[in-house]
């Protein structure tokens, strides 16, 4: 797709490295910084390859206008070093991209973690070897590296999902995508510009691109819910005070089912009269962001408690829009928070400019692109420069640029055609020693993305530190255990309304993608109790140098075990069908 990765040109890196590690890691964002610190920590010899030019991981690679996590600052951010917290300070709320990059890259030089990282290097291939039980790792830079394990950091949103229109190859113009952005960023002024797509990017990206261009054209193919933001610079007195107990907030989020910490009404949406409704509604509204999901208890669970949230929702973009047919198409029909929820600045409003409108192509897609532009049925729309916001193939997208192959020759690609096979979204079973964080089937996405990345990377390392300090070779999960997993990530699902609808969390965004519900919805900390007891119990479900674990591998060690206590007061049906499932 021409122009789409259209960064500075980066000089491939030729610093001489090794040809044996105890471990390499594919991947040098959030998860693949800490586990190298991690592995570090353990005497391990440890070498990264990073496909980008600086860590960062997903915060390298999304740099359109408006790019800011959801996730409220003081809780995105690495919880394992308390002289960390103290010394880096927040500027806003919600932080912008660019901040999170240099929290990224100064997290990078107090560890000194680029002496380790190979930059603008992506891994193409990682084969196990069985007669020497490591694997064989290439890169499109002509490196051939062995190592003991395997750790794949290559996270869930980072593989940009390109559609394949036709004819796009015509198309004269400037072309980007919001996963790929330019660097030094893209100047809009004076051109007439389309968007394609209004998930999240979208949403953040559509009033900053209006304020610039002389014409912006929105092609929607579905609706998408989003709440505002209210983002603010930051209260330095809220950060004082977070940063006197902060463990205290810590173990607060991770005793929610989400890993984050908000203010949450126990009352399920029925319950009260319309008016009292709508008034907690209103109240849940103002605070802004993901939070007001914690409006009722029973949003995701009950579809008449749901589409109280969905027309209330509704009734605002009806309110902020002035053409209301405009408005109308605005409004999803869906389940409310079916999809990710959105957070937003100034989104709906941005459709009251007069250089701003909407084409809805939910029923006549984009027929093709030509020379200056593009067709909608017979309909021709001119513009200078098209943004591709089409999201990611996500979950599984990363894993698929890799040929991975296990014992026997076994291909990951082929092991999955039918969906994500894991044992915790750790591991699976044919690929020794080889981890992933993330992965489908742990929480992931559905949780506070740094709390889980931490999690998993402790519970990595310490298996690998057993592994290594008891004289073992390899360990990877028993099928039966895998297959009992991925059929309670399936049920668990389907007690959530979140599993209903056509979402990238069932890949349904990627056309020919199996439907499999691939994040855990157990919730947070049951997971992080599961987790702890399969290492409890010896590895429980793994084979240790091809033989089942019993229990009666020498003493499990852990270095940082994470104890969660559970907040039973915010538990949610599918925390406790996770709960009370025979696999727990």
């Amino acid at each position: 797709m021409k122009n789409i990765r259209n960064q500075k040109k980066e000089e491939k890196q030729n610093t001489p490295i090794a040809t044996s590690y105890d471990a390499v890691i594919v991947g040098a964002g959030f998860a693949g910084m800490y586990m190298l610190h991690r592995l570090r920590e353990l005497g391990l010899k440890v070498k990264v390859f990073e496909a980008g030019g600086d860590v960062g991981g997903t915060w390298y690679w999304n740099r359109y206008p408006g790019a800011r996590c959801d996730v409220e600052s003081m809780q995105y951010s690495y919880s394992f070093c308390e002289e960390l917290e103290q010394e880096w300070e927040w500027s806003e709320k919600y932080a912008p991209q660019p901040e999170i990059l240099r929290y990224a890259g100064y997290v990078a030089e107090k560890f000194k973690l680029r002496s380790d990282i190979i930059f603008n290097t992506r891994v193409i291939s990682s084969i196990f070897d069985e007669d020497e039980n490591h694997w064989i790792i290439s890169t499109d830079r002509d490196d051939t590296v062995t190592a003991r394990f395997c750790v794949l950091a290559v996270g869930c949103l980072s593989s940009a999902n390109r559609p394949a229109f036709k004819n796009l190859i015509k198309f004269k113009g400037q072309q980007f995508h919001t996963g790929e952005w330019p660097h030094d960023g893209v100047d809009f002024t004076g051109q007439d510009v389309a968007i394609i797509g209004t998930g999240s990017s979208a949403i953040q990206s559509i009033p900053l691109i209006a304020q610039q261009a002389k014409s912006l054209t929105v092609f929607q193919r579905t609706a998408n819910y989003s709440v505002p933001a209210w983002n603010s610079k930051m209260d330095s007195e809220y950060q004082k005070k977070i940063k006197a107990d902060y463990s205290k907030l810590r173990a607060q989020a991770r005793g929610r089912p989400s890993g984050v910490m908000f203010p949450f009404n126990f009352q399920p949406a029925l319950e009260p009269r319309k008016e009292e409704r709508d008034k907690i509604y209103e109240e849940f509204w103002d605070r802004g962001g993901l939070p007001f999901l914690g409006a009722f208890s029973d949003l995701l669970f009950d579809s008449d408690a749901n589409e109280t949230a969905a027309e209330f929702a509704r009734n605002k973009i009806r309110r902020i829009v002035k053409n209301q047919k405009t408005a109308e198409l605005l409004c999803p029909t869906n389940v409310f928070g079916c999809k990710r929820l959105c957070v937003d600045s100034g989104y709906f409003e941005t459709f009251n400019k007069e250089n701003v409108r909407l084409v809805d192509i939910s029923t006549n897609p984009i027929r093709e692109f030509d020379k200056d532009g593009l067709f909608v049925k017979d309909l021709k729309y001119k513009f200078d420069s098209v943004v591709f916001a089409t999201g990611f193939a996500a979950m599984t997208g990363s894993f698929e640029k890799i040929n991975i192959l296990g014992r026997n020759g076994i291909s990951l690609a082929k092991k999955w055609e039918a969906g994500p096979r894991t044992y915790l979204g750790l591991a699976t079973s044919g690929f020794p020693n080889l981890f992933m964080i993330t992965g489908p089937g742990s929480p992931s996405v559905l949780a506070s993305m740094i709390q889980s990345i931490e999690q998993h990377v402790d519970w990595i390392a310490d298996c690998v530190n057993n592994i290594v300090r008891t004289g073992a070779k390899t360990i990877e999960p028993i099928t039966s255990f895998e297959d009992d997993w991925v059929e309670h990530v399936t049920e668990v699902s389907k007690v959530s309304l979140r599993s209903t609808c056509s979402s990238w969390y069932v890949g349904a965004n990627i056309e020919g993608r199996p439907r499999v519900f691939m994040p855990y919805i157990g919730g947070f900390p049951i997971y992080v109790d599961r987790c702890n007891d399969v290492m409890t119990r010896g590895y429980e479900g793994f084979l240790v140098n091809g033989e089942k674990s019993d229990g009666k591998m020498p003493e499990i060690r852990f270095t940082k075990r994470w104890r969660v206590t559970l907040d039973k007061d915010v538990m949610s049906p599918a925390d406790v069908a996770a709960r009370n499932a025979p696999v727990l």
